[in-house]
């Protein structure tokens, strides 16, 4: 099977080298000539393309099978130009190509403020920021692209944790350092074993429409805090609930409807239990 990954970074790279584990052809294409050399490693070719280069993008994914989509701006990138425009493209393109499948990264911050409910895939989403917005119109956009000869699966992914970006690193920041608010908001994760195999899961058994892709454990952004600087014996965190919290979601996110696929996570907590 062909399988191209539009968008090579932390994710991208760990599901090329997956899927070329799997025996897969990998097509992997990257926006920067001097990440070629690195990701030879992990696929079998390497296109270097922008995501609005229709063209470019047409040629490369004409005899691909799967896509996934899995784009992410640079620091201090656009992203109605990283996110927008690319799924336009990708939209625009599809019908011009042999691609029976398209999974698309996006994330659970689309759903907004629901005050710590449970939310699911049916749940109307409500995105907060400009980035919010722009991310749920590329959702829009791939959905309205999808045919019964071309699946769209998109997958709404929690924050991002695993080698390379452990919760140590991610927090270590904030040790001894004081935060607005009360920390109670709802902290949706899901580690980066869960996001490739979810991924893979998708193609695998052929999903189409939106799924959830976080983990079981949903603590508060304060319990989550404390129980990384109390594993890792950081300063504690002091929270100032004088001041509005900087946090403009807060949803706690459920990923039953991928579970009843038959998909089992390999991370469903932090760490195992009594740990």
């Amino acid at each position: 099977m062909k399988v191209a990954i539009v968008g090579c970074g932390y994710v991208g790279t760990a599901v090329a080298q997956h899927w070329q584990a799997q025996g897969l052809t990998v097509l992997a294409t990257t926006t920067c000539q001097e990440r070629v050399s690195e990701l030879a490693t992990v696929a079998d070719r390497i296109e270097v393309l922008q995501g609005d280069d229709a063209e470019h993008l047409r040629a490369a994914l004409a005899d691909q099978q799967v896509v996934l989509l899995s784009v992410a701006p640079k620091r201090g990138g656009s992203y109605a130009d990283t996110y927008l425009s690319t799924a336009k493209t990708m939209a625009q393109i599809l019908p011009q190509t042999d691609v029976q499948q398209l999974i698309y990264t996006s994330t659970s911050s689309v759903y907004g403020q629901h005050q710590g409910a449970w939310v699911t895939e049916t749940t109307p989403i409500a995105p907060t920021s400009d980035n919010g917005k722009v991310i749920a119109a590329a959702e829009e956009t791939l959905l309205a692209a999808m045919t019964d000869q071309q699946q769209v699966c998109i997958l709404r992914l929690g924050g991002i944790y695993g080698p390379g970006r452990t919760l140590e690193k991610i927090y270590g920041r904030a040790a001894g350092t004081t935060r607005p608010g009360k920390g109670d908001e709802r902290s949706n994760w899901v580690h980066l074993d869960d996001i490739v195999g979810a991924i893979d899961w998708a193609r695998r058994q052929q999903l189409s429409g939106l799924y959830n892709v976080v983990q079981d454990e949903v603590p508060t952004v304060r319990e989550l805090i404390s129980a990384v600087c109390r594993r890792y014996g950081l300063e504690p965190v002091q929270w100032d609930e004088t001041q509005p919290s900087s946090r403009f979601y807060n949803a706690r996110v459920a990923n039953a409807k991928l579970k009843a696929t038959g998909y089992r996570f390999v991370h469903p907590r932090f760490w195992p239990e009594g740990d």
